[in-house]
């Protein structure tokens, strides 16, 4: 299975949202406000293992930690930061967290 990236339609119609696809065994996580090469772009990897208590912590609204693979981290002014082992770090202001909060409470990340 491989899914297109694809966001959450409480996203606005800016490049500036949480994008995931579907993959057999994992997800994958990435930023669209990133401009740089293709082949450098930031992505974080959540196995299927992970991925529905990794939906449970983005509706939590807190900040937490999965296994020791990946954390996020919830800031006051409701953006919030996914990061990994890896050093690998994606940033999202209030607007582009809460669009992907709405998409998670609505089901649309849900494993397919």
């Amino acid at each position: 299975m491989r899914s297109p990236w694809f966001k959450s339609t409480f996203s606005g119609g800016d490049q500036t949202c949480v994008e995931i696809s579907h993959r057999a065994s994992t997800v994958l996580i990435r930023d669209s406000k990133y401009t740089g090469l293709p082949e450098q772009q930031p992505i974080i990897t959540v196995t299927d293992a992970l991925w529905a208590d990794f939906l449970g912590l983005v509706l939590s609204t807190t900040s937490g930690t999965l296994g020791d693979s990946l954390a996020i981290t919830a800031h006051a002014d409701g953006a919030a930061t996914i990061s990994d082992n890896t050093g690998v770090r994606l940033d999202y202001n209030r607007d582009e967290w809460e669009a992907f909060t709405k998409g998670v409470a609505n089901g649309q990340f849900d494993r397919p």
